[in-house]
């Protein structure tokens, strides 16, 4: 995983490296459609990113939701296996404007879901709503795309922990991603520009060109190890195991909607619902 941020420091100080440079610089003049890409509706946790996010069908007075990672949760990494879901929680998140001021804090009632089996996600239940949150501050929230990216889409990870982005493209797609006792499906691969670290865990993709959310950040593979922590491989459906030293992943989100009813009350049974169950 993009390692939590306490360890990612602890990296940079012992080879010497600040920490303002090591973080990736905004978006490159080289890709001007990333420009388009702002803060509004990220968030910043205590120790990684994310996003206040809602479904293709959701209303403005349903409770919002933030999206970050599984590996992000304030209970610690799942197991292999494990889902959290309708877990009581207070975490607090840190609402970031266009230009990525902290403008408000907002707060989880509940884990609405989270694990780090087949994806690594997790999506909170806040105590406000989407037009709580936009008559207050005026900011809306990250659409979640119901359909799946093309290899070639140009993207933007934007953490609202460092108040970075990154501009790459969607170098395409991994059969199973393992890391340690983790194993992800259907990986989103970056192209070599996104070079994220610790702290960008759990932000959100984003399509420059319409501008939703096709993916949570969660990983690299930062040593050139084979399937271990911090070193994810790639595992073809024949078997064949690929590591790519230095290139990092995301964990797609067009399935999410599929999982979620009337009011984002999450609905697992539902059909077309393909996140793992308890």
């Amino acid at each position: 995983m993009n390692k939590p941020l306490l360890a990612a420091l602890a990296t940079l100080a012992v080879t010497g490296v600040g920490v303002a440079p090591a973080a990736a610089s905004p978006a490159s003049p080289a890709a001007p459609a990333a420009r388009a890409v702002s803060f509004a509706g990220t968030v910043a946790l205590s120790n990684c990113s994310g996003s206040v996010v809602r479904l293709p069908a959701s209303a403005d007075d349903d409770p919002a939701l933030v999206m970050s990672n599984g590996h992000c949760l304030e209970t610690g990494f799942p197991a292999a296996g494990e889902v959290v879901v309708d877990r009581p929680s207070s975490r607090t998140f840190g609402l970031l404007n266009a230009s990525g001021t902290r403008v408000a804090t907002l707060r989880a009632v509940k884990i609405a879901y989270g694990t780090m089996t087949d994806t690594d996600v997790s999506l909170y239940q806040l105590s406000s709503t989407y037009a709580q949150i936009r008559g207050s501050y005026g900011i809306s929230p990250l659409t979640l795309n119901d359909t799946r990216p093309a290899a070639g889409t140009a993207i933007t990870v934007v953490s609202g922990y460092w108040k970075r982005t990154y501009a790459c493209n969607v170098d395409g797609f991994a059969y199973r991603l393992k890391e340690g006792e983790w194993t992800w499906k259907d990986s989103v691969r970056y192209t070599s520009a996104c070079q994220t670290i610790g702290g960008t865990s759990g932000s959100p993709v984003v399509d420059n060109a319409t501008g939703k959310v096709v993916a949570v950040n969660n990983t690299g593979n930062e040593d050139g190890g084979r399937c271990t922590d911090n070193n994810p491989c790639e595992v073809a459906e024949d078997g064949t195991v690929t590591v790519r030293e230095g290139i990092n992943y995301a964990q797609q989100t067009y399935g999410i909607p599929a999982c979620f009813g009337p009011g984002n009350k999450l609905d697992l049974s539902r059909a077309g619902c393909a996140l793992p169950k308890p």
